[in-house]
């Protein structure tokens, strides 16, 4: 595309690419100097020509200027970064029915659940923490939320592959960083809002702000959904110019769930919408997986599909990878895995193992707490698990330099009463949780979910997914061995 297509009143010349990181080789590209954390784009200009870039927009004056390459001067590069990667990219937000989903836990599943309920009228895509994902297309996460030039460049390609809807993933941390300032949303969705990435925000209400962005971007003509249980839901929308809608289980609401039955592998309840009732069904598990439900279905009513037509397609959706994904290889004891890595989503997920295992059988956890992250939650891990569990193992969760031991007695501080043992392989800490379970027991595997990726200090490294680790240890060393297992 020209460059003066791309900007008023500049130079008529081919840019092939956009970037942002002047390390890389990006032939014929307009680089933008942005201004991160850590570092300075304006000090790697020069590296952003000797590497292909012909154009830079910046905001402050350069230490040089080369005779050869076009320098726009902007207020804001952030700013004009969206603007144009949208441009360069032909605005395909505005081709698509755009779900945004914000909030502490739930993002995945809610976002998840949109794009297999939509797929089943029309093609939807997804980007998120557990892939990207479009038509035939999988391919593996780049952020929660990616950065501008990424987010523009899959929502352009998803438009070419014939996607008429996307579910996005909207982190609080993408928020602020303003990476999805140029996507037009039809449809923003507020989940909850407890303890987390307070070592980014700093105060909880520094990341209540954040997450409310979203909903303060947002016009008369979109629609915004917000869960009317959680303190935090009314304050989120308190600002908001789009058409508000809510939903819940404990206060009325727009979209509310009634006689829930929770079961093992199941879950039934009454959706009451405007004064109609509607059976639900699906193979969902836990109480916060109605609330994600919920969600979904609001923002697909909101957008035009019938409720009949959504109910109907419920029975149908499959396991979320790496979220309350259930383990079934024939063992005599429960595995569940998640990707809980909040208080509040540790809370949640002990909870319900409290409600499926008999009062004399037990829960084991395995789990850790991300290094170079939020400490501050790691005596509050231990402190739930203290609560709720019988035997807990601690275990290395995306270190990234810190000592997993280390992190293992952070959590071990706020633990009282329960046994624990702390295994630093976490391969061999999930075998030791199955190596040591009963018939009836139940065995959470928490923090990880379906990631192929372990941070270490040296980036990512390689890992199985805590399901598939699972599945191995089974076959390999539990049902090889059954004959001398005693239950």
């Amino acid at each position: 595309m020209k460059l003066n297509q791309l900007i008023d009143g500049a130079p008529e010349i081919e840019i092939e690419q956009l970037a942002t990181d002047s390390r890389k080789k990006c032939r014929n590209s307009l680089f933008f100097c942005i201004k991160g954390l850590m570092h300075d784009g304006h000090r790697f200009a020069t590296m952003a020509i000797n590497n292909g870039a012909i154009a830079i927009v910046h905001s402050d004056e350069l230490s040089s200027y080369n005779p050869n390459v076009t320098y726009i001067k902007v207020k804001n590069t952030v700013k004009a970064l969206n603007t144009i990667a949208s441009r360069f990219y032909g605005a395909p937000s505005e081709s698509l029915t755009m779900y945004g989903v914000t909030g502490t836990n739930g993002k995945s599943s809610i976002s998840k659940m949109i794009r297999d309920l939509v797929s089943t009228v029309q093609p939807c895509g997804y980007i998120g923490t557990i892939a990207i994902e479009f038509g035939d297309v999988k391919l593996p996460p780049l952020l929660t939320t990616p950065e501008v030039i990424d987010i523009q460049r899959i929502l352009f390609e998803m438009k070419e592959a014939g996607m008429k809807a996307c579910a996005l993933e909207v982190s609080s941390i993408g928020l602020e960083q303003h990476r999805v300032d140029a996507v037009d949303f039809d449809v923003a969705i507020f989940t909850n809002f407890t303890h987390d990435h307070l070592d980014y925000h700093g105060t909880m209400e520094n990341y209540f702000e954040a997450k409310k962005i979203l909903f303060d971007n947002l016009n008369e003509s979109q629609v915004a959904i917000y869960n009317v249980d959680d303190p935090r839901g009314k304050d989120i929308a308190k600002d908001c110019k789009a058409h508000c809608f809510s939903y819940g289980v404990m206060n009325d609401a727009d979209y509310r769930a009634k006689n829930i039955q929770i079961m093992a592998d199941r879950t039934i309840f009454t959706l009451e919408v405007n004064h109609r009732d509607y059976r639900v069904e699906t193979n969902l598990i836990a109480m916060f997986n109605i609330y994600n439900l919920l969600a979904a279905i609001a923002a697909l009513h909101q957008t035009g599909h019938a409720l009949e037509d959504i109910i109907a397609a419920i029975p149908s959706m499959g396991q979320i990878d790496g979220r309350m994904e259930k383990v079934e290889e024939g063992q005599p004891f429960n595995i569940l895995v998640d990707f809980a890595h909040t208080p509040d989503g540790l809370k949640q997920i002990f909870e319900f193992a409290a409600k499926i295992t008999p009062v004399d059988r037990r829960i084991i956890s395995v789990f850790g707490s991300a290094g170079k992250r939020d400490t501050k939650k790691r005596p509050i891990f231990g402190q739930l698990a203290d609560r709720y569990c019988d035997m807990i193992i601690l275990t290395e969760d995306d270190p990234r330099g810190e000592s997993p031991i280390e992190i293992a007695q952070d959590i071990a501080a706020g633990i009282q009463k329960t046994n624990y043992i702390i295994i630093e392989s976490r391969y061999d800490a999930i075998r030791q949780a199955i190596e040591m379970a009963n018939v009836q027991d139940t065995i959470l595997i928490l923090g990880k979910g379906d990631e192929e990726f372990i941070y270490s200090e040296y980036g990512r490294e390689p890992w199985l997914g805590d399901q598939n680790a699972a599945k191995e240890i089974l076959h390999k060393y539990y049902f090889d061995n059954d004959e001398e297992t005693v239950y």
